[in-house]
C-alpha cells in the first residue's frame, strides 16, 4: 500500500489536482448528447489536457472522446469511472471550435460529436509527431498604409480566447439599446438589430432524475452544467443570462411592414472607419486566470427522464454526466503569457499617471523601465518580401476601400459583396486576407470546389507566404499534417472547402465564404450544416469580420443586408456599364422574330450563330449546356410520351457513339438493360426523339456547324481547369466552366428552360446563379452573352442588366409572402409514414408552429417527407423541439429512421 495515497498496488487513484474530466463521447445518439464525467488517474495526469483525443469505457465498450476540461469536483456522488487512455496529448480541440459546435448542434437539432466529426480530420499519429514549420513573416503592410505603426500581433503560441458567455448567450436585440449611438455613426459596424421575441428559452427536454448507482447524471446548466467558456472564468457556479437567441445575428430576421419590432433597413451609405461599440465586440484581453476555461456548454434540453416511460436501458457504470455538475472549475494550468500585475488596467493605451510612469503597453508586453534593463529599439516582426496590397485595391467598389481598412483595424465588420463581371475575384479575396494577415490575425477563405481552391491558393500566394489548403481530395496523413499547421498556429490564412470553416485559425480576424448558394457548401452527413451559416455564427461568437461574396446573391444573404448586419460592397451603375457584357435573350426585340421566326422553339437560335461566329475571330466560346451525357432522355416520336424500360420502368437514353458501325441502341437509366425495340404503350409507335440534349451531343453538333474549332468538353467525366485564349469551343456543364486566358469572346446558355422548370423552391435563383458564375468568366468590354430564355422571366431581366440584388430582394419578398425560407424557418422530416406519423404527434411546436403533409417523398411511396415551419424569431425553440423528439425516438431505440433537416435546400 501507497504511504501516500493509500491505494494498493496496481490500484488507480485519482490525479492530485483537478480529478474530473468533462468529456464528449463519440457515442452519435441524440440522447446521449452531453458531456460525461470522469476521473482522471494520477499516471495520466499531465497528458489529460483540454482538448485532447482519450478512449473512456461507455456502455461496457471502449470509445473515442474529448476532453472538454478538468474541474475539481463532480456532483455525482459515486465512483467514476476512469479514462482508459490518452489517445494523443496533441489538444486537437480549441475552445473556440468547441463553442462552435455546440452551437452549431442546437441550431441544427443534431449532436455536438457529430459536428466534431466534421471539424476535426481523423488521426495520423506519424504527421503528429512530426514537427510543424516555423511560422511564415507577416505579410507587408498595405500600401495605403505608408509607415502607420502596426497593432499588436498575438503570439502564434498562446491559446485563442474562448468567446465569451455574452458573446454565445446574448441576443443582439440585448445590446441594441446600448450601441444605438455608436451604431447611428456607422451601421455597417453596429449591433444588428433582432427580434426581441426570439429571446425565450427553448423548449425543456424530459426532466433530469438521479440514475442508479454508478450511473451517469444528465447534462444541463439547470442542474449546474459548464457555462460558456469567457475570457476571466472563475471556479464556482456558472453566471446567469438569457440563453442563445435565434437573432439576426445567426437568424437574421426580414424587414416586415406588419412587424412593429422590424427595424428598417438602413440604406445610407456606409463608413467602414468609424469607431465600433465595445459592447459589440465578442472577445477581449487573455484572462490572467490560472485555469484553463471549459470548452463548451452543456446543453439543457439532452437531458432524459429517468422516470419517464421512455427511459432508456441503464447507462454504464461509473460515468456521470456533467449536469450534475455544481462547479465550473478550470483545467489544469496553463502556461500563461508574461503580464503586468493584475492591477494594471486593461486598456492597451492607457494614460500614464505621471511623468515618470511609461505609457500603458499591449497585454503580454513587459517594459524596459521594471525589468530594470536598457530599452532597446524593437525590430518589428518580420516582413515578407512579397509585394504588399496595392493602394488601389478595390477601388471600383465604392465601399470597398473603407471595408479593406475596417479589416486591417481589426473591426467586426460584415459586407456581401456582389463581383463584378470578369472580376479576379480571388485577387480581391486575396488582397482582403492579405490586409488582414498583416496584421497577424488569421484569415479562413472557404471555397466551393478544388478548382476554386487552386485558383485562391494561387492568388493568395502572389502577396501571403505560409497559405495552408484544405480539401477532401488530400491524403489522409497530409490532410492532417495541415490541419495541425493550422491548430498549432503557424499558419495564418487557410484556403479550403466546406469543412475548412471549422479550422481552428488562432485569432480569427476574416471568415470569407465565396458563391454560398452553391450545393457543395451544404455537408451531406448530419446535421447538414451550410458554409454561411457557420461562417456566421462563428463570426458572432469570435468577433470576427465575415465576408459573402459572389456574382449573384442568395436570398439569406439578402436577409442579412435587408435587416442591418450586413452591408453590402456593390459598384455604381456607371462602373457596371462599363465593364458588364451585352447580355440578349430571346424575343427581347421585335428585330429578332423578323429575322428568325423559329428563335422562340429553336435549341440555338441565329443570335447565338451570330455571337458565337464573331467571337471565334480571335477568342474561344464558352457553351453551357445544363445536363451531362449525350441524349439523357428519350421520349415517343409520335406521342411525346417518356420512353421507359419494359423491365423496370426505368427512363431510358442514348449513350452516343458507334458499335460495329451501328449507333448504339437505347439503355435504362435504372437497370442498364439495353432497348433495341422499343415500342410505346400508348400509341404503339416505334420511333424515338430526343427529350433533353445533353453536352456530349451539343459538342458533337456544335462540331459540324462550325467545323475548324476544336471543341473541347469539361464536365463529370473531366473537369478543365483552364483553357487556352486561342478561338475554340468549350462545351461544359454549370459548375465546371474552365477559365479562359483573357476571357471568353461570347457564352452561350442553353436550355434556360431546364433550369427554370424545374419543381424547386430556389430554381429561379438557382439558374441566375449559375448563369451569371459563367458570364462572369467572359472577357471585359466588349463580351457577349446569349441566354436562351423568354425575356419577360425575371431571372433574364436580372441577368440581362447584370442586378442580382433586385432579384434577391425580389426572391425574398416572394417568399416572405408565401411563408418559405428565409422568411422563416423549416425543417423537413423524412422516413415511413408511420415514424412520420409518431414524431409529428409528439412535436410540441411554437405558437407559429406548423405543419404541411407528410406526402409521398418523389416516386417512392414507401418514404414521406413533412414540412414543419415557424417564424424566424421561433427557430431555436423549434430546433430544440426536434432535436427533443429524436432523443426521445433514440432512448426507445426505435428502429425506424427519421431524418431532420433544417434549414435544407431542398424543400419540395
Amino acid at each position: 500500500m501507497s504511504e501516500k495515497t493509500g491505494a494498493r498496488r496496481g490500484e488507480r487513484v485519482p490525479a492530485a489536482e483537478l480529478p474530473v474530466a468533462r468529456i464528449v463521447v463519440d457515442v452519435p445518439l441524440a440522447h446521449l448528447d452531453r458531456p460525461f464525467d470522469y476521473a482522471v488517474p494520477s499516471e495520466l495526469d499531465t497528458a489529460a489536457q483540454p482538448g485532447c483525443r482519450v478512449r473512456v469505457r461507455f456502455a461496457g465498450q471502449l470509445v473515442d472522446g474529448y476532453l472538454l476540461e478538468r474541474t475539481e469536483t463532480s456532483d455525482y456522488g459515486k465512483k467514476l469511472a476512469f479514462i482508459e487512455k490518452v489517445v494523443s496529448p496533441e489538444p486537437v480541440l480549441a475552445p473556440e471550435i468547441a463553442a462552435l459546435a455546440r452551437a452549431i448542434a442546437d441550431r441544427y437539432a443534431g449532436g455536438m460529436i457529430d459536428v466534431l466529426r466534421l471539424a476535426i480530420p481523423p488521426r495520423h499519429a506519424r504527421a503528429e509527431a512530426a514537427a510543424s514549420p516555423a511560422p511564415a513573416p507577416l505579410p507587408q503592410d498595405p500600401a495605403w498604409v505608408g509607415a502607420a505603426p502596426t497593432p499588436p500581433l498575438a503570439s502564434p503560441d498562446a491559446e485563442p480566447t474562448p468567446p465569451s458567455a455574452e458573446a454565445v448567450q446574448s441576443s443582439p436585440a440585448d445590446t441594441e439599446a446600448g450601441g444605438a449611438a455608436d451604431a447611428s455613426a456607422d451601421p455597417a459596424l453596429a449591433a444588428p438589430g433582432g427580434s426581441p421575441d426570439d429571446s425565450s428559452a427553448p423548449a425543456a427536454g424530459p426532466a433530469a432524475a438521479a440514475p442508479a448507482a454508478g450511473g451517469p447524471a444528465p447534462a444541463g446548466p439547470a442542474a449546474g452544467g459548464p457555462a460558456p467558456a469567457g475570457p476571466a472564468p472563475a471556479v464556482g457556479p456558472p453566471a446567469a443570462g438569457p440563453p442563445p437567441a435565434d437573432s439576426a445575428l445567426v437568424d437574421p430576421t426580414p424587414a416586415d411592414p406588419a412587424s412593429p419590432a422590424s427595424p428598417p433597413s438602413p440604406v445610407a451609405p456606409v463608413s467602414f472607419a468609424a469607431p465600433i461599440p465595445l459592447a459589440d465586440l465578442a472577445s477581449s484581453a487573455p484572462s490572467a486566470s490560472p485555469a484553463a476555461p471549459p470548452l463548451a456548454p452543456a446543453p439543457a434540453s439532452r437531458a432524459v427522464s429517468a422516470s419517464s416511460a421512455d427511459e432508456p436501458s441503464p447507462e454504464p457504470s461509473g460515468v456521470v454526466s456533467t449536469a450534475s455538475s455544481g462547479v465550473s472549475a478550470g483545467s489544469p494550468a496553463a502556461p500563461a503569457p508574461p503580464a503586468a500585475s493584475a492591477s494594471s488596467p486593461s486598456s492597451l493605451a492607457a494614460p500614464a499617471s505621471s511623468a515618470d510612469e511609461p505609457s500603458a503597453e499591449p497585454s503580454g508586453a513587459v517594459s524596459a523601465a521594471s525589468s530594470g534593463t536598457s530599452a532597446e529599439p524593437s525590430a518589428g516582426p518580420a516582413r515578407s518580401q512579397l509585394p504588399p496590397v496595392p493602394a488601389d485595391a478595390w477601388s471600383r467598389y465604392p465601399r470597398g476601400p473603407k471595408y479593406l481598412e475596417a479589416l486591417r483595424t481589426g473591426r467586426p465588420a460584415h459586407a456581401v459583396w456582389q463581383a463584378l463581371p470578369s472580376e479576379d475575384w480571388p485577387a480581391r479575396l486575396a488582397e482582403a486576407a492579405a490586409a488582414v494577415a498583416s496584421t497577424g490575425r488569421g484569415v479562413v477563405i472557404v471555397v466551393p470546389d478544388h478548382r476554386d481552391l487552386a485558383r485562391v491558393a494561387e492568388a493568395c500566394g502572389r502577396l501571403i507566404e505560409g497559405v495552408v489548403t484544405l480539401s477532401a481530395d488530400l491524403g489522409p496523413s497530409e490532410r492532417y499534417k495541415r490541419w495541425l499547421a493550422v491548430r498549432r498556429g503557424v499558419a495564418r490564412v487557410v484556403v479550403g472547402t466546406r469543412a475548412t470553416a471549422f479550422a481552428p485559425i488562432k485569432d480569427p480576424g476574416l471568415l470569407v465564404v465565396w458563391d454560398d448558394g452553391d450545393d457543395l457548401h451544404v455537408e451531406q452527413r448530419s446535421p447538414y450544416p451550410n458554409v454561411r451559416d457557420v461562417l456566421v455564427q462563428r463570426a458572432h461568437m469570435s468577433g470576427a469580420a465575415l465576408l459573402i461574396g459572389g456574382f449573384a446573391r442568395t436570398a439569406e444573404a439578402q436577409v442579412l443586408v435587408e435587416t442591418g448586419w450586413a452591408h453590402e460592397i456593390v459598384a455604381s451603375r456607371e462602373t457596371l456599364r462599363a465593364v458588364a457584357p451585352r447580355v440578349v435573350s430571346v424575343g427581347d426585340n421585335e428585330w429578332q422574330d423578323v429575322k428568325d421566326p423559329a428563335a422562340r422553339t429553336a435549341r440555338l437560335p441565329s443570335i447565338a450563330f451570330d455571337a458565337a461566329r464573331f467571337a471565334l475571330a480571335d477568342s474561344p466560346v464558352l457553351i453551357q449546356v445544363p445536363r451531362r451525357g449525350y441524349v439523357p432522355a428519350l421520349a415517343c416520336g409520335q406521342c411525346r410520351g417518356p420512353a421507359r424500360c419494359r423491365r423496370c420502368a426505368g427512363p431510358l437514353a442514348l449513350p452516343g457513339g458507334t458499335e460495329e458501325g451501328l449507333p448504339k441502341p437505347a439503355y435504362c437509366r435504372w437497370c442498364a438493360a439495353t432497348e433495341a425495340s422499343f415500342r410505346c404503350p400508348t400509341c404503339g409507335s416505334r420511333r424515338l426523339r430526343g427529350q433533353i440534349i445533353g453536352a456530349r451531343r451539343t459538342a458533337e453538333e456544335l462540331g459540324r456547324a462550325f467545323p475548324g474549332y476544336p471543341v473541347r468538353t469539361s464536365g463529370a467525366d473531366e473537369v478543365l481547369t483552364k483553357v487556352p485564349g486561342k478561338p475554340a469551343l468549350v462545351v461544359a456543364t454549370p459548375g465546371a466552366e474552365p477559365v479562359a486566358e483573357g476571357g471568353y469572346g461570347a457564352v452561350l446558355l442553353l436550355d434556360g428552360w431546364a433550369l427554370l422548370g424545374r419543381a424547386d423552391l430556389r430554381a429561379s435563383e438557382e439558374a441566375l446563379r449559375r448563369w451569371m458564375t459563367a458570364a462572369g468568366l467572359i472577357r471585359p468590354g466588349n463580351g457577349r452573352v446569349v441566354v436562351i430564355a423568354d425575356s419577360s422571366l425575371t431571372p433574364v431581366q436580372a441577368l440581362v442588366r447584370w442586378d442580382p440584388v433586385w432579384h434577391a430582394a425580389t426572391e425574398l419578398a416572394a417568399r416572405t409572402e408565401l411563408g418559405f425560407p428565409p422568411a422563416v424557418r423549416m425543417a423537413t422530416v423524412d422516413g415511413t409514414p408511420d415514424a412520420v406519423n409518431a414524431l409529428l404527434d409528439e412535436l410540441h411546436l411554437p405558437p407559429t408552429g406548423e405543419i404541411l403533409g407528410p406526402v409521398p417523398l418523389g416516386d417512392d411511396e414507401t418514404k414521406e417527407r413533412a414540412l414543419v415551419r415557424v417564424a424566424r424569431n421561433e427557430g431555436r425553440q423549434l430546433a430544440a423541439v426536434l432535436a427533443e423528439a429524436q432523443a426521445v425516438r433514440t432512448a426507445r431505440k426505435e428502429q425506424e429512421l427519421v431524418r431532420i433537416k433544417l434549414d435544407p435546400l431542398e424543400v419540395l
